[in-house]
This record gives C-alpha cells, structure tokens and sequence, in this order.
C-alpha cells in the first residue's frame, strides 16, 4: 500500500489538489462527447501537460484521467473491454509526471459514478457496481496510483460499492459528494450524513469531503455543516467548481477568477479543511493563485453561513436550513438510487467528460 498520501498529511498542515480536466482538455482540443479517458491512448502528451501544469502550478495531488473510466461509463463509446487498458494508462501517465516532479507528487487514481441507477430506482445491483469500481480500481492501482479518489457521488448505495469494490485494490481511499440540490446531494445525502457514512464505511476513507457543486459559496457551506459533524481529527477535501457556471453561447463557462479561488482555498483552510483543489473550469493559473494565498497563511476563526454569504454570494435554503440546525432525519427513501449521471452539461449527458 502506498503511504505518499498519509506521509504528506503527517508532515503538512494542507495539501493542493489540481483543478479540471475537461475544461483544460477542451482548450487543447477534445471535441464535445468524445471520451476524455480514451486520450490516454489517443493523445497521451496532451494528458500529461495538462498534469505537469498542475504540478508546476504547485498541486500536490493529481487525479487520473479516468473519471469515466469505468465499464459503465465506458460503454457510451464502445471502449467497455479496455478498462484495464485505458485506466493502468491513465494511471502511468500521472505517475511519470509526479515522478519526474522532484518533490512528492500523490498520484489519485479518479473514480467517478456509474451513471447508472442502482436498485430499486434503476437496473444496477449492488454487487454489480462493486464490480464494476473493483475492475477499475486495480487496474489503477496496477498503474502506480498511490490513493483511490472517488467521487462526485451522490448516493449511499454507490458510496458503499464504490469502496467495497475499490479496496479490492489494497490503496488508501478517499471519497468526495457532490453537495449540488438545496444543500444535498442530488439523491438526497446531506453534509452531515456522509460525516456519518464515512465512519460506518469498510474500509474508512483516509480523507472524505465535497466537490463539484455550483460554487465555493455553497460547497463552503456544505463544508460548514460537514465539520460541524465529522470528528475533529478527520481530514476533510474541498474542491470546489471555478465560481457559477454559465451556459455562454452554446457552452458552459465558468466565471470564478483566480482571485475567487485563491479567497475560497482560504476559506477552506479557515473552517479546517487540508486538502484543497478545484473542480469544473479550474486552470493551472488558478491553482498557481490558491497556492500562493495559502503559503504561510495562518487559518483565522471559522467562518459563519453569513461571512461565507458576504464573500461568495448566496447560498441554497437547505444549506441554510442546516447551518441552522434544523432536524435532518434519516437519510431520505429516495436517496437509494446509485449514480448521478455526472457534473456536466445536461443530466442526460453527463458522464461524457471529467472534471470540466
């Protein structure tokens, strides 16, 4: 089992993530619907730039190009028998660039959903989608991934698989949800709930927290309400979107500025989160920004739902609501269902590309 993870978190006080896949992949070329994850084959050098600017930006942590590398998400462009290709691919580009890096690089190997529904909203079983996780897992383990990152997840059931079949792999794990319907994840998980997952999980994630979403405002918000119920010495990721995406002209952009992202790392560091990153629309510049804001930043008081408002914008009324401390209840009955699509685009086309 690779310790690079654990030893960084031993020896520092915070760790910088990187920031999108896709958006940067389209600059340099993948068209609309093509499957990033088969650029590992077709366009390996662009898939490694894209890394070696994340770590030259100062990220400490590089995930694999393999969000979608899974057979589920794999079979929307007939590439289903080349998981192990293409994720042990994914896998050796990283870790040549963390390599070659001079200093310690984790290499994280990505895990995104299925996309499919798990029963008894959709077709796939439990022991299915475990499958599907442990076939990827350790084909990105046998790549010289260090960690097993998932994420964008946003239900139990495809939590629970997606750890089972990825400690197959033997690597540490870490796993993220996406806070992005009214304070919850789209199948209904709240912050709170997954602090409460995450201890019930086996094995335990070394680290767990949030991603993706519609802005540092209302990630930082979940983050809130996460700390508020996840031990004190658990360690907690945020890898927010670059600011509120915007359909532009036929396309979504992204208008958080360098400066938005550097505050947001800051304010991260403020509620005590330690690993750092940024999700959809985030560039090597705005990694390069985040680092220098958090260099010898000394985290002040927590912030409040209020000073979050003021700095970032407004926030959902179901974040409010828990920042408040309204009752939650149980995990909702509609929460069963197994995968969100992806954070893309339109839900009937998420899945297509990782990380925009």
């Amino acid at each position: 089992m690779s310790d690079r993870l654990q030893t960084l978190l031993a020896a520092r006080p915070w760790l910088l993530a990187d920031g999108a896949t896709g958006t940067n992949f389209f600059a340099a070329g993948l068209e609309t619907g093509d499957s990033p994850e088969l650029w590992n084959l077709e366009q390996p050098e662009k898939v490694q730039n894209l890394a070696r600017a994340f770590v030259a930006a100062g990220s400490d942590i590089v995930l694999t190009n393999s969000f979608g590398g899974s057979r589920n998400r794999l079979r929307l462009h007939k590439a289903e028998d080349r998981v192990g290709e293409i994720n042990g691919r994914a896998a050796r580009l990283a870790r040549e660039v963390a390599d070659a890096a001079g200093r310690t690089v984790v290499v994280a190997g990505s895990m995104g959903p299925t996309g499919d529904l798990f029963e008894p909203l959709g077709p796939l079983t439990l022991e299915a989608g475990t499958a599907a996780f442990a076939e990827q897992a350790k084909a990105l383990a046998e790549g010289g991934a260090d960690v097993l990152w998932i994420e964008t997840i946003s239900s139990v059931e495809e939590l629970t698989a997606a750890v089972t079949g990825a400690a197959t792999a033997g690597l540490p794990i870490v796993c993220t949800f996406s806070f992005d319907t009214n304070g919850r994840t789209m199948m209904g998980v709240t912050p709170a709930q997954l602090a409460k997952l995450a201890h019930e999980l086996d094995p335990r994630p070394l680290a767990y927290g949030g991603n993706c979403g519609i802005g540092p405002a209302e990630l930082l918000a979940a983050l809130l309400n996460l700390r508020e119920a996840a031990n004190p010495d658990d360690v907690l990721v945020a890898k927010s979107n670059c600011g509120v995406p915007e359909y532009v002209a036929g396309e979504i952009r992204y208008q958080g500025t360098p400066e938005l992202m550097a505050d947001y790392a800051r304010a991260a560091r403020d509620i005590g989160v330690r690993i750092i990153g940024g999700c959809c629309g985030t560039t090597p510049d705005h990694v390069r920004t985040m680092k220098a804001a958090l260099d010898g930043y000394q985290p002040g008081p927590q912030p409040t739902l209020e000073d979050i408002v003021a700095r970032f914008g407004k926030v959902s009324s179901g974040a409010e609501a828990q920042s408040a401390g309204a009752p939650l209840g149980g995990l909702p009955a509609e929460e069963g269902a197994g995968g969100r699509g992806r954070r893309r685009r339109g839900r009937a086309e998420r899945g297509s590309t990782p990380r925009f």
